[in-house]
């Protein structure tokens, strides 16, 4: 499985891009992947500090794709600011990340460590008591994700 994150700088060039050179771009790669998947979400805020699209500091990403409930969307987005996010920045090893929306009330938080190592540290300690003061399973229909190993020689 490849994980591919594109950040744009506005959705004028993101629109304009799928108008002009996604189809020959797509042709020229036929065959070469099965059951891709595309999800386009709208930046909401950073999580730690100012998110930059910037991989090289980096050597792993934490993904995570929740469905919320619609009535608990506005609940879900208030504990990533106030409880999630301070969490994060204060984890050693955590440099940076996003939280971005989808319709359908989908969220993704991306999160770029230093190390497997130092995200498991986070992990261990705090997912747990973290999810309970969140109200993680009131909130969340449905939570899917992965951990990223990059591969520098495919950042561009």
């Amino acid at each position: 499985m490849a994980h591919i994150f594109a950040f744009w700088e506005s959705r004028a060039f993101y629109d304009s891009f799928m108008a002009r050179s996604h189809d020959r771009l797509a042709s020229a790669q036929a065959g070469t992947f099965k059951d891709t998947q595309v999800k386009l979400f709208d930046h909401r805020f950073d999580v730690k500090t100012g998110f930059e699209p910037r991989f090289t500091d980096a050597d792993l990403v934490r993904v995570a794709l929740c469905r919320v409930h619609e009535e608990r969307a506005e609940h879900f987005t208030l504990m990533q600011e106030k409880v999630w996010n301070p969490a994060m920045a204060g984890s050693p090893g955590m440099l940076r990340g996003l939280f971005g929306e989808a319709p359908g009330h989908e969220f993704m938080v991306l999160s770029m460590w230093h190390s497997a190592a130092e995200h498991g540290k986070y992990r261990t300690e705090r997912v747990e008591r973290l999810a309970l003061r969140a109200q993680i399973e009131a909130d969340v229909a449905s939570l899917t994700g992965d951990i990223v190993q990059l591969e520098p020689s495919w950042t561009v």
